[in-house]
């Protein structure tokens, strides 16, 4: 079954948020250091993503979400600055892909669309950050991000053991600075295929 990738709006995200939260709590679950402790609670997962629609609404953030048919698989969101001078710039957020979907390249794909989508919008500079030494950091690498640094005891896994974290960031265009919310208006859907680069089995890549 192929992967349809698009960005949601906020009726469409509020529309979501079981799925997502299931998403949500799949990879927190599987040790994934996204800010939140194993285990996460259910209602507070789906809190959290109802929280995220305020920010889809005033344009500071945009999530597109994967589907196999009905079903939430994967997530990748851009976060963006509202200070004037900033506006050039976003941050690539919680990259998620369920247990059962990994292997097939998804996590590439979102990432893909994300930097598309930002380029689209005239950003010029996107960054991140990832727990230290996750297969994540291995994904960024070879899709052309380049390690920026590493702070220790950055954050605690689910576990609530403190792991370092490392910084990345990627040009990514050319052109004036985009307005806040930009990316969320851009054509942003496309479809997943068979046959992509494997996402080398992660489930959460970013924080």
């Amino acid at each position: 079954m192929k992967t349809t990738v698009r960005v949601l709006d906020t009726p469409q995200l509020l529309a979501s948020v079981d799925e997502l939260a299931d998403l949500l709590t799949d990879s927190v679950d599987d040790g994934a250091s996204i800010g939140f402790l194993a285990p996460l609670d259910r209602a507070a997962a789906v809190a959290w993503w109802r929280e995220r629609a305020d920010g889809v609404a005033a344009g500071r953030l945009a999530v597109w979400a994967a589907l196999r048919g009905d079903r939430v698989v994967g997530t990748v969101s851009l976060a963006f600055p509202d200070k004037p001078n900033s506006r050039h710039r976003a941050e690539l957020v919680k990259l998620m892909v369920h247990r059962e979907a990994r292997g097939s390249g998804l996590g590439r794909r979102l990432l893909t669309v994300a930097e598309d989508a930002a380029v689209a919008a005239g950003i010029t500079l996107l960054h991140l950050d990832t727990e230290t030494d996750s297969p994540a950091e291995h994904l960024y690498r070879s899709a052309g991000w380049t390690r920026a640094g590493v702070i220790p005891d950055y954050a605690a896994s689910p576990a609530g053991v403190l792991r370092p974290t490392t910084l990345y960031y990627k040009r990514v265009g050319e052109g004036g600075a985009a307005g806040v919310g930009a990316v969320a208006g851009a054509d942003a859907g496309v479809v997943a295929g068979a046959g992509a680069e494997a996402d080398l089995e992660t489930g959460a890549l970013t924080r």
